[in-house]
């Protein structure tokens, strides 16, 4: 949802709100980001995170969910007025992770979709992900149970492939990583 004001607040001084209200700030546009997911949304959400990082142990990248990301590499909150909150992400520099954001594009990133979000997340978010330099952007779909792929070509996304729950995704932006998309949509949900 988009709030009707322009954006004139900092992350500096967002970190000063209450911790129960949650913003992302796209474009001078602030977006509540209530209410909370439901428990398929946020089931898909571990088991995903959970694969990424059995693969990453022991390696230098991260497996991140739920944090702000400051895509424009800013450091400083108080210089930064533009910020996702993504729900997975996966930053391979060490030098990006900040004490409460991520400073810079992540080489992964993943939205699950929700009703409230299915815009953003495939309009607002796509362009702002491409024009930030992600590498691989992944929209779930919980409700068909599919990934949609996109790989970054030449400046522009590339879609790679829809991939249904009975599919492996071979994780473009990292050699030897697979994803059972089995063990992400469980049939318990």
């Amino acid at each position: 949802m988009v709030l009707p004001q322009e954006n004139k607040l900092t992350y500096a001084e967002y970190l000063k709100l209450d911790n129960d209200i949650q913003y992302e700030v796209i474009d001078g546009h602030i977006y509540d980001m209530a209410p909370s997911p439901n428990v398929k949304h946020q089931s898909i959400a571990m088991e995903l995170a959970t694969e990424f990082n059995m693969f990453f142990r022991n390696q230098s990248c991260r497996v991140i969910s739920e944090i702000d990301v400051c895509l424009w590499g800013k450091k400083d909150p108080s210089e930064v007025n533009e910020w996702v909150k993504p729900d997975i992400v996966i930053v391979c520099d060490k030098e990006k992770i900040m004490k409460n954001h991520i400073a810079g594009a992540p080489e992964l990133i993943v939205e699950i979709l929700s009703k409230s979000t299915a815009k953003m997340d495939k309009m607002i978010k796509f362009n702002c992900y491409q024009k930030a330099g992600v590498n691989e952007y992944w929209i779930v779909d919980p409700a068909h149970e599919t990934v949609d792929v996109y790989v970054l070509e030449n400046e522009y996304y590339k879609h790679v492939g829809t991939f249904t729950n009975d599919e492996v995704i071979n994780v473009t932006s990292f050699e030897n990583l697979s994803i059972n998309l089995k063990h992400v949509f469980r049939e318990d949900f």
